[in-house]
């Protein structure tokens, strides 16, 4: 490997050399010169990058010139063969295909967001210059509202759970952020809410549901104004409906489920997993401890149950403490 480097010299010149080196870590250089100031400088990593580039000039494949103006021939078209072929094949087998009736819009607007996460209106631009075949914008806004429909979104969801593998006892995981736009006026569901971004401007707040490996399986829109921790139960109500599933324990931590979100989710016949910090040592730890004076095990559980009195609001709960 050869590279062109500069180094600073004791009379506080520039000296302009040429470094080769192989893999076993030997070098040997080539001095160029030294430069007093930037123009010559300039010249002599010119002339190391000439030297560099000696017998690397271009490759005459012998082909004569079309046309009699001499100049060269235009290139026409241009298609990003490999890597559309292997989204069109990751779509496949997702399932998406089959579970959006084989669109071929919605999957041209799929795969160019994932190319350059750009707008709807400049996807036709990133489709030509794929060489996919461009889609008019007037064809995307026709189709928006299909794919707003509940039961496309449906559908999607549901092609992502069986890809998944989803069963009764999958682990799924729920977070939410939040999308602005560049408005001052909000529309009843672009609002001003708190963003994590601290923007002022109206936004949306979007809640995402993946499996254990971050794999989507559905995705909800709330109103920028609407606090994130409302927004789990209605997704995991949807999320249930939608796979026909009669049990489903919530494991979040202490930010996502609020007081109002517990007895919410008891009140719908839900378990959760709450996962949390405590400010003090509890009595069953500090209990153990007494009755047993060596240091705790690294890793140690306790198990403390928790019982409902006759006026609680609550079902019999369990904590533990690691």
């Amino acid at each position: 490997m050869a590279y062109v480097r500069t180094v600073r010299t004791a009379s506080g010149a520039t000296a302009v050399q040429i470094v080769y080196s192989n893999r076993r870590g030997s070098r040997t250089m080539d001095h160029i010169g030294s430069a007093h100031d930037e123009a010559e400088l300039e010249a002599l990593k010119a002339v190391a990058n000439q030297r560099l580039a000696a017998g690397q000039g271009e490759l005459d494949l012998g082909l004569d010139v079309v046309g009699s103006s001499g100049a060269p021939l235009p290139i026409v078209a241009s298609r990003m063969g490999h890597l559309w072929d292997a989204l069109c094949r990751a779509y496949d087998a997702v399932g998406l295909a089959t579970a959006t009736g084989g669109d071929p819009v919605f999957r041209a607007l799929v795969l160019a967001r994932i190319i350059e996460p750009t707008s709807k209106r400049d996807t036709p631009r990133v489709l030509d210059e794929v060489g996919a075949g461009p889609v008019a914008y007037r064809t995307i806004e026709r189709r928006l509202p299909t794919y707003a429909t509940e039961s496309f979104r449906r559908g999607l969801a549901a092609a992502c759970a069986a890809h998944a593998g989803l069963g009764p006892a999958s682990l799924v995981l729920y977070d939410v952020t939040t999308l602005y736009f560049e408005t001052d006026q909000g529309d009843g569901f672009r609002e001003s809410g708190y963003s994590k971004e601290r923007r002022l401007e109206p936004q949306i707040t979007v809640g995402l549901l993946t499996d254990a490996a971050g794999f989507p399986l559905m995705v909800e829109a709330f109103e920028g104004n609407k606090a994130e921790t409302t927004t789990m139960l209605p997704v995991i109500k949807a999320f249930m409906a939608a796979h026909r599933l009669a049990v489903v324990t919530v494991v979040a931590d202490a930010g996502m489920i609020s007081e109002a979100n517990r007895r919410a989710i008891e009140a719908e016949g839900l378990s959760f997993i709450l996962g949390m910090k405590i400010p003090e040592v509890p009595y069953v730890v500090a209990a153990w401890r007494r009755e047993h004076p060596d240091a705790a095990p690294d890793g140690q559980i306790f198990t403390q149950p928790w019982p409902a009195g006759l006026t609680d609001q609550r079902r019999d709960q369990v904590i533990y403490y690691q």
